[in-house]
């Protein structure tokens, strides 16, 4: 970082810098805490936390920005027939913080350790009591919690953090599950953060900074659909692959 611009670093209030003059790869700035009023701040600008353990907190804004549009999800054949059979249940917001911990101990290929560290895990926590954080959890028929996804919703815009799969295609079905509300409640996209070619193959694209800040913004004029999810559990039945 010393042979580039210099990173601000961030002070007690929750003024971020202008994330459409980052670097290229997206880091913006460092420091601050996990406030949940700040990390929302930051959402609400297109900025999310990303950073090991013993790095400070790293905020960043990437260009290019990975994107799902609901209308754009790959359905692929062998998923389809895997949800039309329904040997699984799906539930909303009944257990977020196991699915955080699974998403933290399962592992990845290339990857070693996680960043969601434990103060991670306890401020979106705290975003969940207050109706922000969301999990889609995904059982078998014996009630184990076999895969699921958590992130953000504000606005009309869902910011995916991450998910993981005790089952083959346990992730896959939540998301699934995800894209169908999203088309419900008229969300403008859910953020997939960085370019991943697996999403790529489910249908995410890649769009630069300044046209994801666009639709950002435009989506952050609607309430969405603050609260605990479990109460919107029944749509789940109302919806067919």
């Amino acid at each position: 970082m010393s042979n580039g611009p210099a990173i601000p670093r961030l002070g007690f209030d929750y003024i971020f810098p202008n994330p459409r003059y980052a670097m290229k790869e997206g880091l913006l700035a460092y420091g601050g805490d996990l406030n949940p009023d700040r990390i929302l701040t930051a959402y609400r600008k297109g900025i999310f936390p990303w950073y090991n353990e013993g790095d400070p907190i790293l905020w960043w804004s990437p260009d290019p920005r990975l994107l799902l549009y609901p209308d754009d999800f790959k359905l692929h054949r062998s998923l389809r027939k895997k949800l039309r059979q329904k040997r699984f249940r799906v539930k909303l917001d009944r257990n977020f913080e196991a699915v955080m911990r699974h998403c933290a101990d399962v592992p990845r290929h290339g990857q070693i350790g996680t960043w969601i560290l434990p103060e991670i895990v306890e401020s979106y926590k705290m975003l969940h009591s207050r109706g922000f954080a969301h999990s889609i959890e995904v059982y078998d028929e014996k009630d184990d919690l076999i895969g699921g996804l958590y992130g953000l919703s504000v606005g009309r815009a869902f910011f995916g953090e991450s998910m993981f799969s005790l089952r083959p295609d346990g992730s896959k079905i939540a998301l699934a599950h995800l894209v169908e509300l999203a088309k419900i409640w008229e969300f403008a996209f859910i953020d997939c953060q960085i370019p991943s070619e697996h999403l790529k193959r489910l249908g995410a694209v890649c769009v630069d900074r300044d046209r994801f800040l666009d639709e950002l913004e435009a989506t952050q004029q609607y309430l969405g659909v603050p609260g605990s999810w479990q109460e919107h559990e029944a749509l789940l039945q109302e919806i067919n692959f």
